[in-house]
């Protein structure tokens, strides 16, 4: 077979395989999302691989990734309104910060005693991916447990924004060291510019369409669109052009397309595009992506998991458990105890806590650029995949009972209590 065909035989495969399995053990009361992974890891060279020809991920699924990952975090961006941001601001800032410094600073030195023989900016490094919430894990989380449209579920989301924020800005200035000579002072700086120039562009954008609503320009403009505009796929096709282009330009300013994506699908609310037509729109984004990215999204994270390198000694598999345990209880406890400040029942910050927890796409997007540079090893990369792997296995089945609790209503979800 020729390199398209293998390419859709392989697509096929992982999405058929991840929709069935996923379907399947979400009838047992589980998230779709571990069947996915997990048929990803059977078809990776953790078991099938190796008899399928599929040592690493091949070029076509890597860039198939990258369009998943930007749908991802596009969707996650469309389900949180600029309300709930605004709503959750301070106490988002605060809880975003707050899981990635302290996991960050702390980590660095579990690393070190874990592996003594790493480099310190590869220890560094290390620290650094593991200390991301995942957010389009969590949203997709949230979402499955009905939690997303919630303020409960903004908090969250936008928290996670913040870590991943935060978390992209010292990748950056990390890079930097690598390779450039400048100072210290100079490398922050430049980092810490362009995540202000990004924001304040996002700002500036938010600012002027609420303005151009305001004089109801923008609502004739988009009536003359929609009265005059030919393609009946006008409304969808423009909001992934603007998605695209904010994406680009946070790629460009040196940060993360997944930070543009998601920002892109906060400006796009149903009051700028007009309720039926933001409805229609939604209608076909909401099918493609559940329907066809998200499966392949984690199957594809699964699909580039090689686990039989983390069992090679016992001391390796004790480091990694020891790893493991140190991420998933860092977010654990500092998600539980931020939610219990900000007035949340004990079941909601507990929830909160697991689902803080878990790891994903920014994660794997850094440790990749780190092997194609040839600062991770193949086995510092399954290492850091396996962390990610394993917290997000377990996140959303700690989570459930406290999930179950908040749907049943016996933990509601409204604003916070003060006392």
């Amino acid at each position: 077979m020729n390199a398209t065909t293998l390419f859709i035989v392989g697509v096929f495969l992982l999405l058929a395989c991840s929709v069935l399995v996923g379907e399947a053990i979400s009838r047992l009361g589980v998230l779709p999302l571990i069947g996915q992974l997990a048929v990803g890891i059977v078809f990776g060279p953790t078991l099938l691989g190796p008899a399928l020809g599929l040592g690493s991920l091949p070029t076509g699924f890597q860039d198939l990734q990258v369009l998943a990952t930007f749908f991802v975090l596009l969707a996650a961006g469309l389900a949180v309104t600029r309300d709930q941001v605004r709503s959750t601001g301070p106490a988002a800032a605060v809880l975003g910060l707050t899981i990635f410094l302290v996991p960050f600073a702390l980590g660095i030195e579990v690393v070190r005693l874990l592996y003594p023989n790493l480099p310190t900016l590869t220890a560094v490094f290390v620290s650094l991916t593991i200390s991301v919430t995942a957010l389009p894990v969590l949203a997709v989380m949230l979402r499955e447990f009905g939690l997303l449209p919630s303020r409960y579920g903004a908090l969250l989301v936008s928290g996670a924004f913040v870590n991943e924020l935060a978390a992209v800005t010292a990748f950056a200035i990390l890079l930097r060291f690598r390779t450039t000579s400048g100072s210290v002072g100079e490398d922050v700086g430049i980092a810490l510019l362009a995540v202000a120039i990004f924001l304040a562009s996002v700002l500036a954008a938010d600012v002027l369409l609420g303005a151009l609503r305001q004089t109801r320009l923008w609502d004739r403009l988009v009536d003359r669109v929609r009265r005059t505009w030919r393609s009946q796929e006008a409304g969808f096709a423009l909001m992934l052009v603007a998605a695209l282009g904010a994406a680009l330009y946070s790629q460009v300013l040196g940060l993360t397309y997944l930070v543009g994506a998601f920002c892109a699908g906060l400006l796009v609310t149903p009051e700028r595009a007009g309720a039926e037509a933001y409805r229609a729109v939604r209608q076909v984004f909401d099918m493609i992506t559940w329907g066809f990215f998200i499966p392949l999204f984690f199957a594809l994270v699964g699909l580039q998991m090689n686990l039989r390198l983390l069992g090679d000694t016992p001391a390796d598999l004790g480091a990694f458990a020891a790893l493991c345990g140190f991420a998933l209880l860092a977010k654990l406890l500092l998600g539980q105890g931020l939610a219990r400040r900000f007035g949340f029942s004990r079941a909601e910050a507990t929830g909160a806590g697991f689902l803080l927890a878990s790891r994903g796409a920014v994660e794997l997007a850094m440790a990749v650029s780190l092997l194609s540079l040839g600062i991770f090893s193949t086995r510092l990369f399954t290492i850091v995949a396996g962390v990610g792997l394993v917290t997000t296995l377990v996140s959303p089945l700690a989570a459930r009972p406290y999930v179950r609790a908040l749907r049943a209503g016996t933990a509601p979800i409204s604003a916070p209590r003060t006392g």
